[in-house]
């Protein structure tokens, strides 16, 4: 949505098709503000792919059906350049699948992919996706080359690709339904957690100016009636005196009634008396705080980002500020390589002691990720050859004892 907001604002056309589309119109109407504007999204069982025959569970197809995105295609002008995002590395055949009703579509026209897939495992998607051009990582500072090199047009920036603060707002105008926003206040991440390939994705940890975001969040609020605004940030509270506290104040100042929410988990050491009054006062609603493991004589290993009072400290501060608990979960990861479903109880144990919520996370290993030999080690899966195996919902480093059986008795402890 970023490089739609580029292409409109140097005069391109843009058209946008969405294939999770919940308010596609041959769908059955459902209420855009529900839950905050959470799914669910479609979901139609598919026979499951080669490697997967002996998985207890359903392989399924997330998102509008083939039909309904063929007719929306030829729905279309001919466009002059398609470009494709990528979400999870385990998605991948859903992918494959739209590029390859786009070529049966739209013929010899160029397809370029990019994304999180596409950067993560661009060896596997030179092989497997029939495209022109597959791109690494953020598509700002490559996009007026790509238009020259697939289309002929020279594109003169109005914007510097390393300057956030200069871009225009991304193009969500384009979508059927506006029924919240997901904003990025940063891209990147200063540190360096062994499991999380953030700062493989952006080389670069950087930030907008806060009245840039302030800016963004009052012009979806006016002109599209936004309540409900999504942190995606992976370092949301970091220097939070320079970035975080400013916004909050700005956006409390104004007035308005919004709602914001944090599925990313924020940094919990980050957490101080007058951030947790700052973030209640300006509507944070569902906050998720990156744990990760009650493990901490042993955690520096895999991150640094909190100790045992540090977590104790944060939740006080929330509950203080006025969050109720059943608006603060806590992540705990479950299948690391060596971990053990003990652990694992543990952690629940300690984080149900101070009221929150915890809430399991499923490790997915992910290349070029520290961490990402030993979950290759530690796997009954050839992770290193098929994206498919990484898929969290297999518990692909399972070697420990974890199964399904295990996630239901974690999940009967959470509720007990």
């Amino acid at each position: 949505m970023s490089l739609g907001g580029w292409l409109e604002a140097h005069g391109l056309r843009v058209s946008y098709v969405d294939c999770l589309d919940r308010f596609h119109p041959n769908a059955p109407p459902v209420d855009p503000l529900k839950r905050h504007g959470r799914g669910p999204y479609r979901k139609t069982p598919i026979p499951k792919p080669s490697g997967l025959a002996e998985v207890p569970r359903n392989f399924s197809r997330y998102g509008i059906l083939p039909e309904w995105f063929e007719s929306d295609l030829m729905r279309l002008d001919a466009p002059d350049l398609i470009l494709v995002t990528s979400m999870m590395t385990y998605w991948y055949t859903g992918v494959k699948e739209t590029i390859t009703m786009l070529r049966g579509v739209f013929g010899d026209t160029p397809i370029v992919l990019g994304g999180i897939y596409a950067s993560l495992c661009r060896e596997h998607a030179h092989h497997q996706m029939p495209v022109d051009d597959i791109i690494s990582g953020p598509g700002e500072p490559v996009l007026p080359d790509l238009l020259h090199r697939h289309t002929g047009l020279r594109l003169n920036p109005k914007f510097s690709a390393y300057d956030p603060d200069s871009w225009p707002f991304p193009a969500f105008h384009l979508q059927r339904t506006i029924n919240f926003i997901p904003l990025l206040t940063t891209r990147g991440c200063p540190y360096a957690c062994t499991y999380c390939a953030s700062s493989f994705l952006n080389e670069k940890w950087w930030r907008r100016k806060p009245e840039g975001v302030v800016e963004e969040i009052l012009y979806w609020h006016a002109e599209h009636r936004v309540r409900d605004f999504v942190l995606y940030d992976d370092a949301l509270l970091t220097d939070a005196r320079h970035h975080i506290v400013p916004i909050l104040e700005a956006v409390i100042r104004r007035g308005i009634t919004v709602r914001f929410h944090t599925p990313n988990a924020v940094h919990l050491r980050e957490i101080t008396p007058r951030v947790a009054q700052l973030m209640f006062d300006a509507g944070f609603k569902t906050l998720r705080l990156g744990l990760e493991t009650t493990a901490f004589e042993t955690r520096n290993r895999m991150d640094r980002k909190v100790t045992e009072g540090e977590f104790t400290a944060a939740v006080q501060y929330l509950m203080h500020a006025g969050f109720r608990t059943d608006q603060v979960g806590a992540y705990l990861l479950a299948g690391l390589p060596g971990q053990t479903p003990e652990a694992v109880e543990a952690s629940i144990a300690m984080v149900k002691t101070t009221g929150i919520t915890p809430v399991i996370a499923h490790y997915t290993p992910i290349p070029h990720t520290a961490m990402w030999p030993e979950a290759v080690a530690a796997s009954p899966y050839d992770l290193e050859n098929e994206p498919l195996f990484t898929n969290n919902a297999l518990f692909p480093c399972r070697r420990e004892g974890f199964s399904w059986d295990t996630l239901a008795r974690f999940k009967q402890l959470i509720a007990g």
